[in-house]
């Protein structure tokens, strides 16, 4: 999967998951600052995630995961 692709899927799943304008979703938006995510919405995006891209995350390390970059280079190192 190309990087642009998991980028367009994250920004889906984040603005999915947290109900905000897809134009919102930008690559350096942090997801509890920029985004206003809690931490019940940090886990429900993790479950998203793995869900989307059918992939296991260790979840301490996806919850380090802060902007929206993050986690693209974090899912794409998975696939």
């Amino acid at each position: 999967m190309e990087k642009s692709e998991v980028q367009e899927k994250v920004k889906k799943v984040v603005a999915n998951v947290l109900k905000l304008d897809p134009e919102e979703v930008v690559d350096d938006a942090n997801f509890i600052f920029d985004l206003g995510a809690d931490s019940m919405q940090s886990l429900e995006l993790v479950a998203a995630f793995e869900e989307e891209f059918d992939i296991e995350m260790d979840e301490d390390k996806a919850l380090a995961i802060q902007t929206v970059s993050d986690a693209v280079e974090f899912i794409a190192s998975y696939l």
